[in-house]
């Protein structure tokens, strides 16, 4: 659309308003200026922020892999020593898969599912940018510990006892343990985010059978982080026990095992090379449609190949513990499970091919990188295939090989989509095209450098040269082949220094476009530029897969104010909630506006951590009870009774301001929050069993027990409580205030009962954290319940202020509904630890 065309739709930026309605929706979504910025929860604005960052760390992570060979060009080179090269390639691949690859993913998700969904934001914006700023603090944290010489130095992956207290005695480690805790914080953010976003904000006519393909792959990267980040989580936590105070869960001496760690590492690690790969493939799948001019071939098929590959994903996480002497019968299935997950890549590749050879593919940048993406991955899944066969692994375990493969995924997998992306939605965020001539070069020099570096990795790895050496002897038959990886790797990062020239001229010198210079059909190309913070002016019915291709009058209508929200009457940003399947509209929802409570929040967080770092453990709870204190003001303040129960939705249609109960997007939300907790819990018991099961010499023949009488009170009294606060909500949905508040308060009752009783009884048990890992598995068990006791009673507490502050009532009653959630749900765990705990081993 031409620039004359598109003014006829809208006015430019800084003229008068057409109507009352866009001046009160450019008032309530306007943007902060200045340092206010800092405060912004819009997702284009936050989603900016993540892709700028994770870029940096990408740009970051690439210098320290040049430095790497340039050590490496020579044999026996001095530029770099061993402790350097060790913190070298740790920081590389942590900042690669912490700092770059899945929060890049992410930030990409933030900044267009809104556009693509045909919604004004995501449900929790303050979340966004929350998750942010503990994304943004937690990275600089990790890798600034390069320039204070505290840098990790066990590797990416951070294997006990390498990183025990014995063998890693400075600080290095805990900044790996904690800082990246931190940063997977908001990895789990996000995922919560997008995961209820995708679900329920969608526009009508929009149905879960229609919804873009890369919304699918983000709703599959986003359901995959909630249960794989949560294992990576704990074993952090528990090896910092370890190091900090004492604790075993990983020596061998005191009933532990490292391999507990690996598979726990592991059942996080190799899904996220599918969560990075995922949404990667969402990209292809957008750009190859658009660019083909025709809908993407095999939609029902590419969308069942994702769900199948983060379902195979998980089963893949022993594939790199084929050389750690597991019985066969295991080796075997997770062989079979490393090739099986090579089908449902096969099937989105030929979906690909089928939709280039049946349409008139244009060959813009986005597409050649696809091509260049198509290419590298193809060859690294053939490599992938020989690394699952056991014998072939037991090889080339260690060797450059492996490092050849994963680059071949991982680089050919993400990268070249992630630069189609970039090229692809960049006039999205400035109204111009990146130069099409330069984008030539970038893709040529990264291709050619990329092949150029990793190809020969193959050969140097079958002839025996190990990973994660810092120099090797001449004469190995290594020499020319690292010369040339080496040359390789700086011609690739001559393609990336091209890219960031291009970047930055392009915000002055780029072609301007207004709208759709691709002819894309979907709905992320709906919002005419200049495009506004509330994404698009009236929220559209959609009647296909690809609106703009199937509605030619849908941008004119849309901009005109023809369809949902075309107003903001109350001053307020709004968006729709949708029906999960059919997308039919359900609620307007009132989204928080700009606020500086998330920074602050994440302020807070990052002084436990950085506290906790130090060992300074009083500031660290000092900085626990801030955080908590800004989370419930956070939540005080989005908790409101709208003013009228129901709104003008627009096309003749009212809608509830207000829902509860399972409809909320709340309790949704909280559901999703829940799924990350049960994971972590589920890691605790898998850590019990399977220490019992590896040294059932040592762990105790007879369970941690004082008679029946502790289980069975135990359980009685949550129970009661569960029942308690199932009587409380029964009460408030009659409008019965004094049954509500004899439930809530006997809940609080029970609760702090339970507390009372439970500790002292595992106090005087003479179980020692620091003696044995079975200690140490019932404190943490019962430690992490103990903790959802404490929150639990919290949240009973702001219920009983927000009652007796009439923020809650028998109709508006979303805080008591999440609390019963959440209360029920730390019973049903504290039920299951208690059985655990008293009763295993039979």
């Amino acid at each position: 659309m031409s620039e004359s065309d598109a003014s006829m739709l809208r006015p430019l930026a800084g003229d008068a308003p057409r109507s009352p309605g866009e001046a009160r929706l450019r008032k309530a979504w306007a943007k902060p200026q200045g340092i206010a910025m800092l405060s912004a929860v819009n997702n284009t604005i936050v989603g900016r922020y993540i892709i700028a960052t994770g870029f940096t760390f990408f740009i970051l992570g690439g210098i320290l892999a040049l430095l790497m060979r340039a050590q490496l060009i020579v044999p026996e080179n001095d530029l770099i020593d061993f402790e350097l090269f060790n913190q070298l390639f740790t920081m590389h691949g942590t900042t690669m898969m912490f700092l770059f690859a899945v929060p890049i993913m992410l930030g990409f998700a933030v900044y267009l599912m809104p556009q693509m969904l045909g919604a004004r934001d995501l449900p929790f914006p303050r979340m966004s940018s929350y998750g942010f700023w503990c994304y943004f603090i937690g990275g600089v944290l990790v890798f600034g510990s390069l320039f204070i010489g505290a840098a990790p130095d066990g590797g990416w992956f951070m294997y006990p006892p390498l990183t025990s207290l014995t063998y890693s005695p400075g600080i290095n480690t805990d900044i790996w343990l904690l800082g990246l805790s931190f940063v997977e914080i908001a990895s789990l953010v996000a995922a919560t985010e997008l995961i209820v976003g995708i679900l329920k904000t969608r526009a009508p006519g929009l149905s879960i059978n229609r919804m873009p393909i890369f919304a699918w792959a983000v709703l599959v990267m986003a359901s995959m982080i909630v249960i794989a980040f949560p294992p990576l989580l704990v074993a952090d936590i528990m090896l910092e026990l370890e190091r900090a105070f004492g604790w075993s869960f990983f020596d061998v001496e005191r009933g532990g095992d490292p391999l507990l760690w690996q598979h726990l590492f592991w059942f996080f690690g190799h899904p996220e090379v599918y969560i990075i790969f995922i949404p990667a493939a969402g990209v292809v799948s957008m750009v190859v449609a658009t660019f083909a001019r025709r809908p993407l071939f095999g939609y029902t098929w590419v969308v069942a190949a994702m769900i199948g590959t983060g379902v195979i994903s998980f089963a893949l996480w022993v594939h790199h513990m084929f050389a750690t002497g597991m019985p066969r019968m295991s080796l075997s299935f997770f062989s079979a499970a490393s090739m099986a997950v090579a089908v449902p890549a096969g099937i989105q590749v030929f979906s690909w091919l089928a939709t280039l050879l049946g349409g008139r593919p244009v060959l813009k940048t986005p597409l050649l990188f696809v091509y260049g993406f198509l290419f590298t991955f193809v060859l690294g899944g053939l490599t992938g295939v020989m690394v699952a066969l056991v014998p072939f692994d037991w090889q080339v375990h260690d060797t450059y090989f492996v490092v050849a493969h994963f680059h071949y995924v991982l680089f050919g997998g993400m990268v070249f989509p992630l630069f189609a992306g970039l090229y692809y939605w960049m006039p999205l965020a400035s109204g111009r095209l990146l130069s099409e001539r330069l984008g030539r070069w970038v893709f040529w020099l990264m291709f050619l450098g990329f092949q150029i570096t990793f190809l020969p990795m193959h050969l140097t790895g079958l002839l025996g040269m190990p990973r994660r050496v810092y120099t090797f002897p001449a004469g190995m038959g290594w020499d020319t082949l690292n010369l040339i990886s080496t040359v390789g790797a700086f011609i690739l990062a001559a393609g990336v220094l091209v890219f960031i020239v291009d970047l930055f001229a392009h915000f002055r010198r780029g072609e301007r476009v207004i709208h759709n210079p691709w002819e894309a059909g979907t709905l992320d190309w709906l919002p005419v530029a200049p495009f506004q913070p509330w994404t698009t002016f009236s929220v559209p019915l959609v009647h296909g897969r690809y609106p703009l291709w199937d509605q030619r009058e849908l941008v004119a209508e849309v901009d005109k104010g023809g369809h949902f929200l075309p107003d903001a009457p109350v001053g307020r940003r709004e968006t729709l909630v949708t029906d999960m399947i059919t997308a039919e509209p359900q609620q307007v929802l009132r989204i928080p506006s700009s606020s500086w409570i998330p920074l602050s929040a994440a302020i807070a967080t990052s002084v436990f951590f950085v506290a906790a770092i130090a060992k300074e453990y009083a500031w660290s709870l000092i900085a626990a009870a801030v955080t908590l204190a800004i989370f419930i003001l956070w939540a005080w303040s989005n908790a409101r009774i709208p003013e009228a129960d129901a709104v003008d939705a627009g096309k003749g249609m009212s809608l509830p301001a207000y829902v509860t109960g399972i409809h909320s997007h709340s309790w949704a939300g909280l559901s999703i929050g829940l799924v990350v907790d049960f994971a972590a819990f589920a890691s605790l018991l898998f850590t019990y069993f399977y220490l019992w099961t590896a040294w059932p010499d040592s762990w105790p023949t007879e369970p941690f027990t004082t008679g029946w009488f502790p289980l069975v009170i135990g359980i009685l009294i949550l129970a009661a409580s569960s029942y308690a606060m199932a009587w409380a909500s029964r009460a408030n949905r009659r409008d019965d205030g004094r049954g509500y508040w004899i439930g809530i308060l006997a809940v609080f009752a029970l609760g702090a009962l339970f507390m009372a009783f439970v500790i002292p009884v595992f106090a005087r048990s003479g179980l020692d954290p620091t003696r044995h890992s079975f200690d140490s598995t019932v404190w943490a068990i019962i430690g992490y319940h103990l903790l959802h006791m404490g929150v639990g009673l919290v949240l009973a507490t702001y219920t009983m202020a927000r009652t007796l502050a009439g923020h809650l009532t028998s109709r508006h009653n979303t805080d008591l509904n999440n609390t019963a959630l959440f209360w029920h749900y730390t019973v049903g765990i504290g039920i299951v630890s208690l059985l655990v705990l008293f009763l295993v081993p039979f």
